[in-house]
Order: C-alpha cells, then structure tokens, then sequence
C-alpha cells in the first residue's frame, strides 16, 4: 500500500512538471512570435518611410537640378540653328546708399568725383544724371548688363554703395539683325514688340524653355536683305526702306527688314523711335504694283481672253477727274503692253469692265481687307475703301490708289499669283516639310501660269530690267505712288516698291523691296521712279539669297514666252 502510494504521487508530479514546462514554452514562442511580428512592422514602416523619402527627395533634388541647368528663358534660332536669342548670367550696377550704414553719407569720395570714375567705365552715363542721382541717397539701377571686366574696374572704384548683383540677361548675338523679327525683353523679364512678345508664355515655360524655338528666317539671306536696303535707302536719302522674302509655298518668311532698325541688345529713347514695323504695321498706297492683280483678276473672270486686243490709251475721263499716263506710251495698247510700260489708262479701262465687284471680291480674297495674317503683334489695318465702290474708285484701285496696305500684304497677294494661284497666310514659324497650310485658291492654275509670263516680260522688256539678274529669271512689277498729304498728294514725296518672284518657270519666293520718299541722286539717275531705286534693290539682292536659299543661276533655262513676244510693240 505505501509502496504504491508513493509511486502514485511521482507519476502524478512528473505530469504536472511536464505541462508547466509545455505551457511556458508556448508562452515563450507566443512571446518572440509577437517581437517578431513587431519589429517586423516597424522594420517595413521603417523601409517603406526611406524609401518614400528617398524617392521623393530625388525627385525634388532631380527638379531642382534641372530648373537649375535650364535657361531662364528659351533660345530663338533662325531655321537652321543659328543663335538669335539667348539667355545668360551678367551683372548689373546697383546703387545702395545703407551700404555704409549712413543713408546721409553713402559715399566716400564726393558724388560728381564718383560719377566721372563711372563715366569712364560706362562711357553713355551722363555725369550730371548720375551725379545726382548719386547725391539724392535714393537707390537703384544706375546701369544694366554689366560686363565681368567692368564689374572689376566699379570694384576698384572702392565704393561699397556701388553693388553689383549678378542677374539673367537676354542676348541677341546677330546685333540689330533681325530686330523687328525678335523684339527684345524688358527690365522685368517681359517680351516686347516681335516673337519675344508672341512666346512669352512658351519661352518661360519650365517645361518647355529647354527646347530652343526655330523661326523661319535664314539669317544669310535677312542679313543680305538688310544690307541691300540699307546701301538703296543711304544712296537714294530715302526716309525709310522695308523688304520681304517669302517662300510661296509654305508662307515662310525668310527675311523681314524695316529700316532705320534698332539694337534689342540697347533700348534707348532712338531705338524705341525705330521699332515701328514698315513692313507689317506701316500702309502705303503702292501704286502700279497693283496693276497685275487687277490684270490677273480679269483673266480670273474672263473679262480678259484676247491678249492681242488693244484698249485705247488715251486719257480716261470721269466726271470732273482725268486718268493719264505719266508720259504717252501709245494710242493703245494690250494686256502685255499695258504691264511692261505700267499704263494707268489701259489698266483703268480693264479695271472698269472688269467692274468692281469682281475686283473688290479678288482684292477680299488675297486679305487686302484685313490685317496682315502673320503672328507679330504690330499689324497695320489697311485703308479700304469701303462696301460699294464708285466707278471712278474702282478704277484708281485697278492701278493701286485710293488703297493702302502694307508690303506683306503685297507679298502675300504675289505669292498667291505665281504659285498656281493659293493664298496662304504668312508665318515666322519654321514649317516642317509638308505640314505647309492648304491655303485657299484665289486663281486659276491657268491664270497664275499666264501671269508668270507676264511678269517675266516686265523684267525683260520694261520697267523692271533693273531687276533682272541672269540666271535667276526674275519677274515682277514696279510701283511708284505719290504719298497723300493736305489738300491733296504731294508730287514730290514717293513710296517706291517693287515686287518680284523667282525663278519664274518655277516660282519658290516672292521678294518686296520698298523705299520711303526716296530722293533723285546720282546713284539713282537723278529719278525717283522705282524702276531706278528699288529695281536695282531686287536686282542686287536676288543672286546674294538665292543660292543659300536652294535656287542656283541657271543661264540655259527660262520660261517660255513665245506665245506672247509677238504682241510687243505691234498697233
């Protein structure tokens, strides 16, 4: 009995130890389970915390890094890259009169002393201006666009109320070319006058400033544009001159110039003089220019089929007023005639069976009675005549007067006449290769081909030789109109134009040369007619842009006139 008693009570008390051990154990693991699971969670916040932090810290390191590397403003380039617009870090010149401390005597050398020292570095300062604005203890600005090696000279002046911040500065590298194309940007970063106005938003866009933006001007041929207007404007003591090329196909321009033009790279009170357009924003009557749009809309209608008819020249007579010539031509004359000698009264004559119906809706077509259709801000409204045209109207319009437009609208309407007769609007975009805009036709394919050949006869056999430059088979139309004044127009003062396209069997740009009262000089024989000054303009500048624009001089090549030489001076 107690040997079993005993046994019983060991048995029991190895159980017993058994399950304590068990259920410690499972507590333990229980235990280190739990750790585990929360060093576990708190080790996956941890992670996931980095690398949200590190993420997002690239991400605004990466942006930072990249605001920091682009320009504050977007480049402009001509259409094949050329540098037009830029911009770079500079300093400028600043004048704080605390510098020292005392408002009341920022200055350690006398005011006029300092300004003189400045003169020297800055030779526009004026040195009473800065004086005073040195002696008056108010601060700002006392020159912009600071060069490094002049910065160094204000240093050595030892003032400490002359500062000189660094700052962004836009720098056009081609100088005043190009001017009126580019505009310029203010003191406050603002685009002003040209494309510098119309991208504003797109060149100070983060996200799009680091892509430079192409224009569709060659800077060789706005170069040799310029250049050429500005020896025809000095040699003839024109007030003015303004030129186009543009492209017929594509509405491209490819060069723009208004004359006298201005430094964006220095706007002072004469360049802001200069930034009117002339060719965009100024309206001129231009004259016999007109006389082959009026011819082109009649053939347009069928009012002209004979090109051998002879209309009567002599003077035409309406009411109280009298059309002539400007000097006797013939007794009459036909369509060719009547363009290579430039006749007001044969033109009139066409102009009046023509009726103004058809004339005013062929002028409405080219957008002779809008603003001009390019992106430049400045755009001239022209001088319409009105709804319904009177008989007498209708006619002066036939050979450019009682109308005033501008030299783009000019250009625009050429363009349309030579290229198989498409009206396209006119763009400082660069174009990609067949995204050119369809445009609306405003001739028949047959009259703009019968037209080239008019054009082309001009500048052989008329007024427009002066233009003609071998191998490029040059066309166009002279203009010379008398500009409006009191009580009348004013027979002294002239606007000479001429308008030509080239080559003329295959019509690629469309060239306008304009002078503002040009004056009778020796290097003009003593006239003022555009057939000697703006002639020659065209002549000269035509074999200078054509090969860097693809047209190479071609002497054993030209459009085919044989149809129409029989008709030259036959009664």
């Amino acid at each position: 009995m107690n040997t079993i008693t005993v046994n019983t009570t060991f048995s029991c008390g190895r159980v017993g130890a058994s399950s304590v051990r068990q259920t410690a154990l499972t507590v333990a693991r229980l235990r280190v389970l739990w750790v585990a699971i929360i060093f576990a969670c708190v080790a996956s916040a941890a992670v996931a915390r980095i690398g949200y932090l590190g993420v997002s810290d690239n991400t605004v390191r990466t942006t930072s890094l990249a605001d920091a590397l682009l320009p504050p403003r977007g480049e402009l380039t001509d259409r094949n890259g050329v540098p037009l617009a830029r911009a770079f870090p500079a300093y400028a010149l600043w004048y704080n009169p605390k510098a020292l401390g005392d408002p009341s005597d920022p200055l350690v050398k006398n005011a006029r002393d300092v300004a003189i020292e400045l003169k020297a570095i800055f030779p526009a300062l004026d040195v009473d201006v800065t004086a005073e604005k040195l002696a008056a203890g108010r601060p700002g600005y006392l020159q912009r666009r600071v060069l490094p090696e002049q910065a160094n000279q204000v240093m050595a002046i030892g003032e400490l109320a002359l500062e000189l911040p660094r700052e962004t500065d836009r720098h056009y590298p081609q100088g005043s070319m190009g001017a009126h194309v580019l505009g310029y940007v203010d003191a406050e970063g603002q685009g002003k006058v040209g494309m510098e106005q119309v991208l504003n938003d797109r060149l100070t866009d983060p996200a799009l400033r680091g892509e430079p933006v192409a224009l569709s001007i060659d800077m060789r041929a706005q170069g040799a544009l310029e250049d050429e207007l500005r020896r025809g404007m000095l040699a003839t003591n024109a007030k003015g001159a303004a030129g186009i090329v543009l492209d017929v196909d594509t509405g491209e321009v490819m060069a723009l110039a208004s004359l006298p033009e201005f430094d964006p790279n220095k706007i002072d009170a004469e360049g802001v003089n200069f930034m009117f357009n002339r060719v965009t924003n100024q309206v001129y009557e231009l004259g016999s220019t007109f006389k082959p749009l009026t011819v082109a809309a009649a053939i347009d209608a069928g009012t002209v089929r004979d090109f051998g008819r002879r209309y009567d020249a002599s003077p035409v007579e309406v009411g109280r007023f009298k059309i002539k010539d400007s000097h006797f031509i013939g007794n009459h004359l036909n369509v060719a005639e009547t363009l290579i000698h430039s006749s007001n009264t044969t033109t009139a004559r066409i102009a009046d069976e023509l009726g103004p119906t058809k004339l005013r809706q062929a002028l409405i077509d080219m957008g002779m009675n809008e603003r001009p259709y390019i992106e430049l801000p400045a755009k001239g409204h022209p001088i319409w005549p009105g709804e319904n045209w009177p008989r007498l109207r209708n006619m002066t319009v036939g050979y450019g007067h009682g109308i005033a437009v501008t030299p783009l609208h000019l250009a625009n309407a050429y363009a349309a006449m030579v290229n198989g007769g498409v009206w396209r609007p006119a763009t400082l975009h660069k174009i990609a290769p067949g995204a050119a805009p369809k445009g609306r036709r405003v001739f028949k394919a047959s009259t703009s081909s019968r037209m080239r050949q008019l054009l082309r006869m001009i500048a052989v056999y008329g007024t427009g030789k002066n233009a003609d430059a071998p191998g490029f088979r040059v066309g166009g139309k002279t203009g010379s109109a008398e500009k409006p004044g009191r009580g009348g127009y004013r027979e002294t003062t002239l606007v000479s134009t001429f308008a030509a396209a080239f080559p003329m069997d295959k019509p690629r740009y469309v060239v306008v040369a304009m002078l503002d009262e040009p004056k009778g000089t020796t290097a003009s024989s003593y006239q003022r007619t555009a057939a000697w000054n703006a002639a020659p303009i065209v002549g000269k500048l035509i074999p200078r842009i054509g090969p860097v624009l693809g047209v190479r001089p071609d002497t054993s090549r030209d459009i085919d006139l044989s149809d129409l030489k029989p008709l030259l001076g036959a009664e």
